[in-house]
């Protein structure tokens, strides 16, 4: 604990003080549950959206296993030529959002590849959009988590630390300007009863004229 001046003003500068420390303390803990949820939210987001790359994968896989050209499919014929992202704000913090990507098909002949490639090519497509709509949805999770951690930090430096330091503080100066006081009064009395008995003393001391 830090040293205090056992000062009245001092006094005033701790009692507003923790009156900051309470007044924002529920705000930080109101951001804290918030960020939770949303990091909850958004992580079931990401299963949801991985659970459905793998059926896509799954759906495709067989669909593709009736065709004997399997080999006809090449991965560079869908390429990502941009990632369409934009802006959101969560408890304060930005955040990226998914709002698409657009893509790039490689050149084949139409003469000697399946029909069936344009089909292929739209479940490709369908399924790399999942998988950067998936780590947009990571990356937002990993925004979250350090803001939640440098909350949960001001959370606990508040409750844990602040506070009950203000408290004592509080206490500690006014136990001593208390007995300040108390002090004072009883040297008053004192002096008051010196000077009392001073003039008492001296009255008694007095020659009465004959």
């Amino acid at each position: 604990m830090a040293k205090i001046k056992l000062t009245k003003n001092e006094l005033k500068v701790q009692k507003d003080a923790l009156k900051m420390y309470q007044r924002y303390l529920p705000t930080l803990i109101l951001k804290k549950q918030q960020l939770q949820t949303e990091i909850r939210d958004i992580e079931d987001r990401a299963k949801a959206v991985r659970k459905q790359r793998e059926e896509l994968e799954e759906g495709f896989g067989d669909w593709i296993a009736v065709f004997s050209e399997k080999n006809a499919f090449s991965e560079g014929m869908v390429t990502v030529s941009n990632i369409r992202k934009g802006r959101g704000n969560i408890a304060g913090v930005d955040i990226p959002t998914y709002e698409g990507a657009d893509f790039v098909r490689g050149d084949y002949d139409l003469y000697e590849t399946p029909l069936w490639v344009d089909i292929a090519a739209d479940y490709m497509e369908k399924a790399i959009s999942l998988d950067l709509e998936a780590d947009v949805l990571d990356e937002q999770v990993r925004l979250l988590e350090k803001e939640l951690l440098a909350t949960s930090q001001r959370v606990n430096l508040f409750e844990k630390v602040k506070i009950p330091e203000t408290k004592a503080n509080i206490k500690k100066i006014s136990i001593y300007m208390a007995d300040q006081q108390v002090s004072a009064v009883v040297r008053s009395k004192i002096s008051k009863r010196k000077i009392a008995l001073r003039e008492a003393e001296g009255s008694e001391g007095q020659v009465s004229p004959v």
